[in-house]
């Protein structure tokens, strides 16, 4: 048996924000944010917080890597997460600007090349 020995969490603050971190012990995690003495600490103005999520990792690595990506995530996508609402994910992290490979023809015009033309 394999014991995970890394979390990825979010956490929900009194203001309503969101905290994501990385952890090798989520309970004593947890208790940090609620009780800490700190008040340097980003989450001490914020208390309660309530756990919406986690995930479990063996490598510390991927923890780090996963946590980076969802702390450059829209409020939107981290609650489609807690939701486990995985279509919906999918669907947030699609590009919709006027740049995009997909609204090329939407918009009628070419991208912008970073090199000049060789002609």
């Amino acid at each position: 048996m394999r014991i995970f020995n890394y979390f990825v969490y979010i956490i929900k603050c009194s203001d309503n924000s969101y905290y994501t971190g990385v952890t090798n012990d989520l309970e004593r995690r947890l208790y940090e944010h609620n009780h800490s003495k700190d008040d340097s600490a980003c989450t001490f103005d914020k208390r309660p917080t309530i756990l919406m999520y986690y995930e479990a990792f063996h490598d510390v690595n991927q923890a780090i890597a996963f946590e980076k990506q969802i702390k450059g995530w829209t409020r939107k996508k981290k609650e489609a997460l807690i939701d486990k609402n995985w279509d919906k994910i999918k669907e947030l992290a699609v590009c919709n600007n006027n740049s995009s490979h997909k609204n090329y023809n939407k918009t009628g015009t070419p991208f912008d090349s970073a090199q000049g033309d060789k002609t």
